[in-house]
């Protein structure tokens, strides 16, 4: 009998081992080494091969000759879903969307399926549920079924058998996790699986100029789940986010090879389905009539737009011997870094209370401008005191007390004067060069000079 070789691949980085150990030596995880059986290589690592592919070497040219006219980008029909996609779905790309279960990756991708068949071959391919499933959720939701085609199967080579034969424009496999290639015989999703899928799957692409959608599940971590190397074979890695008390959910880029990372779209859950949100900063400004002590508006910068958003704070006693601190939607160290700056350059101690900080929305912001929204938000909850519902904040915060410029401020000022703010409390170097309309703009170098202008 021939003997079984294994390797031990990691889940994180996606390096081999020869035998099992406790710690990756690639990228330092803990518990990340899953066995996988090795395969003849020759048959499961050479590219797939059609009709019309002759597999001969590719012609040189310079850069300068290639012509960009031949890939023309294909609009998806959703304004948001082109945004994050860079100005729309480029052929011969691979794109991978993840999310929480019940986010709505699957509605998203049939309703776009269903909309771009009406103008172009689509194939839709499902693993996990059945055809009835499918049509049902279409026939739910009103979208037009009379020309996507749909395929049930969990076979790789079989999928893009038929994705050749059809010759759609789009193809969408659901998911990466149930699908396998038969000369590997590791059960689907296993780290094997998955990495060896997709790289099928995105030579398929490149050798058709098709576009194919691959919807990944996540961890309870909230990451991709499979191995690391996963994002690195693919074009484009978008996740879609959201809670389930929630109705709307964010789409946000994370890599693209074709458009601008950290790109932001909204859309609305309804009963018929994912609806986008073309001014996202009026559906988080949807304060109440009474603002009260601890609220402040916040400009944030998404991708290639800004974005209004509600940053709140409540300052309590504390009733524990150690004082809790909790950031949702925030970066929970700098929160306790920021307040150290309060304590030391503001003279505000508030080492024996409890701080709660939250983004109204659900929104996660990443960036540094909403470090000075965030002490405000602090000082105004620690001292009881109402801020005005038409003033607006950004700007970063130095370990010195400094108030930092940050990005795109023009254009910030430009978004919270068109939403109607008449202050503004912004960095020095973020001053507009000539006065804005209806806007009393208040430019500071330091935390002292911003809680003075509170005054």
């Amino acid at each position: 009998m021939t003997k079984i070789k294994s390797t031990f691949v990691c889940n994180e980085c996606g390096a081999q081992h020869s035998k099992w150990q406790g710690q990756c030596t690639e990228c330092g995880q803990w518990n990340c080494l899953t066995e996988t059986i090795i395969q003849n290589e020759s048959k499961h690592n050479k590219s797939p091969k059609f009709e019309g592919y002759s597999g001969q070497l590719s012609t040189v040219q310079t850069l300068d000759q290639i012509n960009l006219d031949k890939i023309p980008r294909i609009s998806s029909g959703s304004f948001e879903l082109d945004r994050v996609l860079g100005g729309g779905i480029v052929p011969g790309s691979a794109i991978l969307i993840g999310g929480h279960p019940g986010a709505g990756k699957s509605t998203l991708l049939l309703q776009t399926l269903c909309d771009l068949a009406e103008r172009m071959p689509a194939l839709y391919v499902t693993g996990e549920e059945s055809l009835q499933q499918v049509a049902l959720r279409a026939k739910r939701l009103g979208l037009p079924d009379k020309n996507l085609k749909l395929l049930s199967e969990t076979s790789v080579e079989a999928i893009c058998q038929a994705a050749y034969k059809l010759k759609p424009q789009i193809l969408v496999v659901d998911s990466i996790q149930v699908v396998h290639i038969e000369d590997i015989q590791s059960a689907p999703g296993g780290v094997s699986q998955v990495r060896e899928s997709a790289a099928y799957l995105t030579r398929f692409a490149k050798q058709s100029n098709i576009a194919v959608f691959l919807i990944g599940h996540v961890t309870k971590d909230g990451a991709l789940a499979g191995p690391k190397v996963l994002e690195h074979m693919i074009d484009c890695s978008i996740m879609l986010e959201g809670n389930n008390d929630s109705r709307f959910r964010t789409l946000r880029g994370q890599k693209n090879r074709f458009g601008a990372v950290n790109e932001l779209g909204v859309f609305a859950m309804t009963d018929k389905g994912l609806l986008e949100v073309k001014n996202p900063s009026a559906i988080f400004l949807s304060r109440s009539e009474e603002v009260s002590a601890g609220s402040v508006v916040m400009v944030i910068w998404e991708g290639t737009r800004p974005l209004l958003v509600e940053i709140q704070a409540l300052v309590d006693e504390t009733q524990l011997s150690h004082p809790r601190r909790v950031a949702v939607g925030l970066d929970q160290t700098r929160m306790a870094m920021l307040l150290a700056v309060l304590h030391r350059h503001a003279g505000l101690q508030i080492g024996d209370q409890d701080v709660f900080a939250n983004v109204v929305g659900g929104v996660k912001v990443n960036e540094t401008s909403a470090d000075l929204a965030l002490l405000l938000a602090i000082v105004s909850s620690f001292r009881n005191r109402v801020l005005s519902p038409e003033l607006v904040v950004f700007g970063e915060v130095g370990l010195s007390g400094e108030i930092r410029p940050v990005p795109s401020g023009q254009e910030r000022l430009y978004e919270a004067a068109k939403h109607g703010f008449k202050k503004a409390i912004v960095p020095f170097s973020n001053r507009p060069k000539k006065a804005l309309e209806g806007m009393e703009v208040i430019a500071v170098k330091n935390l002292s000079q911003a809680l003075a202008a509170l005054d």
